[in-house]
C-alpha cells in the first residue's frame, strides 16, 4: 500500500480490504450514502461491498452516466435525495465513480449543510490519477466546463486498481491522457517508461510488460499529490497541473454537442499536442505527438468552429484580465510556464493537430 498526502487528507493506493474498513471505523457518521452512476451501481457497488462489507445498495443515489449530467439540475437532484434520506451534518457520502462523480458528489457535500464528510473512491484511470485528488469540486454551466465550483477536501481518497478491470477499453486509455500530463510535468522516469517500444496499455490491471498499473498510478499520483500540497488553491504552481487543459475542455465542450462527443481524455490529449505545439520545440512535439497517437485515435477539429472554440476557452476558469492562459511547455522537455498564447499561435496548433490525421 502507499500513502499520499497532498493535504489535510490522504490518498491511499493499494487493497481496499486493507484501508477503508479500519478507516471507518475510526469514524462516527449518523448516515453513510453513496453516489454512483448507472454503471458503476452496477460494476462496481458489488465489488466494494464485497471489501469493504458495507451494505449500501438501499442508500445509493444514483445518477445517469456522462459529462452532459455534470450540471445544476443534477445537483438538485441528488440534494432532494440527499434531503430525503435525512443526511444531517455528520453524514458521510461516497463518491464511487470517475471524475463527474468526484467532481459533483464533492460539489453536493460541501455545500449539503455546509459541508458534509465526503471520501472519494474512484473507479476510472482518469480518477484515480487526477480528477479525485485536490479538492477541486464543481460542474459545467452554459457548456462551459467547471465554471462553478468550490475548493474543499475530501475526508480520504480511496484508490484500489482492481475498478479498473471493469472499464471499456476507450474509458481505460480516456485515463491513461492524465498520466502523460503528469509525466511531462514532472517525472522523466515515468515519461521514459510509457514511450518504451514495449509498453502498451493493458486492458487488465495487472503487470503488463514490465509496468504495472500500481506502478503507473504511483508515479502519476505521486506528481499530482506534490503539486496539489505546496499549491493547494492554484495560486501558481499548480496551474501547471492544467498542461492540455485549456484547449481540451474547449473541444470536449464543443464536441459534447455533436454526436459523437469526445471524451475527456481524448480532448485533454489533443490538448496537450496543440499546447506543446505553441511552445516545444520540433523535437519534442514530434515526441509527444507520436506517443499520443499510438495510443489515441485522431479527431480533425473543425476549423470553420475555431472561433467558437477560442471563445470557450475565454471563458476558462485560469484566464485573467480576458486573456487565455495556458500550461506551455518550454523549448526543452519538462520546463512549462503558465503563457498568454495569441488566437493566431492556438489557431496554427489546431491546425498542426489537423496535419497528423490521415490524408483524405
Amino acid at each position: 500500500m502507499y500513502v499520499f498526502h497532498p493535504g489535510d487528507y490522504f490518498v491511499q493506493l493499494g487493497d481496499l480490504r486493507a484501508t477503508f474498513p479500519a478507516w471507518l471505523k475510526k469514524r462516527i457518521h449518523a448516515q453513510i450514502a453513496v453516489l454512483a452512476d448507472e454503471h458503476t451501481l452496477q460494476y462496481c457497488l458489488p465489488v466494494f461491498e464485497e471489501k469493504t462489507g458495507l451494505r449500501l445498495g438501499e442508500n445509493a443515489i444514483v445518477i445517469p452516466a456522462g459529462e452532459q449530467h455534470k450540471s445544476l439540475s443534477m445537483c438538485t437532484f441528488v440534494w432532494n435525495a440527499m434531503l430525503e434520506a435525512g443526511l444531517d451534518r455528520k453524514a458521510l457520502l461516497i463518491n464511487l465513480g470517475g471524475g463527474v462523480i468526484g467532481d459533483m458528489g464533492g460539489f453536493c457535500a460541501a455545500t449539503w449543510k455546509r459541508g458534509i464528510d465526503f471520501v472519494q473512491v474512484p473507479t476510472t484511470l482518469l480518477g484515480m490519477t487526477d480528477a479525485s485528488i485536490g479538492g477541486k469540486l464543481g460542474i459545467d454551466f452554459q457548456g462551459v466546463k467547471n465554471t462553478i465550483g468550490v475548493f474543499c477536501e475530501p475526508a480520504g481518497v480511496f484508490v484500489d486498481p482492481v475498478f479498473l478491470d471493469t472499464l471499456p477499453e476507450r474509458e481505460l486509455r480516456s485515463g491513461f491522457a492524465e498520466v502523460i500530463k503528469h509525466a511531462l510535468i514532472g517525472d522523466p522516469a515515468l515519461w521514459k517508461a510509457i514511450n518504451a517500444k514495449n509498453f502498451k496499455l493493458g486492458k487488465r490491471p495487472n503487470a503488463q510488460d514490465g509496468l504495472s498499473y500500481m506502478d503507473l498510478l504511483r508515479a502519476s499520483i505521486e506528481v499530482k499529490a506534490r503539486v496539489v500540497k505546496e499549491d493547494p488553491y492554484e495560486k501558481g504552481l499548480r496551474a501547471l497541473l492544467n498542461f492540455g487543459h485549456t484547449v481540451g475542455h474547449a473541444l470536449e465542450s464543443y464536441f459534447l454537442e455533436t454526436t459523437e462527443p469526445l471524451t475527456h481524455g481524448e480532448a485533454v490529449a489533443i490538448g496537450i499536442i496543440c499546447e506543446t505545439c505553441i511552445g516545444a520545440g520540433k523535437k519534442h512535439l514530434d515526441k509527444v505527438a507520436e506517443l499520443i497517437l499510438k495510443h489515441f485515435p485522431h479527431r480533425p477539429i473543425p476549423m470553420h468552429a475555431a472561433d467558437v472554440l477560442l471563445e470557450l476557452m475565454r471563458h476558462d476558469k485560469k484566464n485573467a484580465s480576458g486573456k487565455v492562459r495556458m500550461a506551455i511547455p518550454g523549448r526543452k522537455p519538462f520546463s512549462m510556464k503558465i503563457l498568454e498564447p495569441r488566437d493566431g499561435e492556438i489557431r496554427r496548433s489546431l491546425e498542426y493537430y489537423n496535419t497528423l490525421g490521415p490524408s483524405l
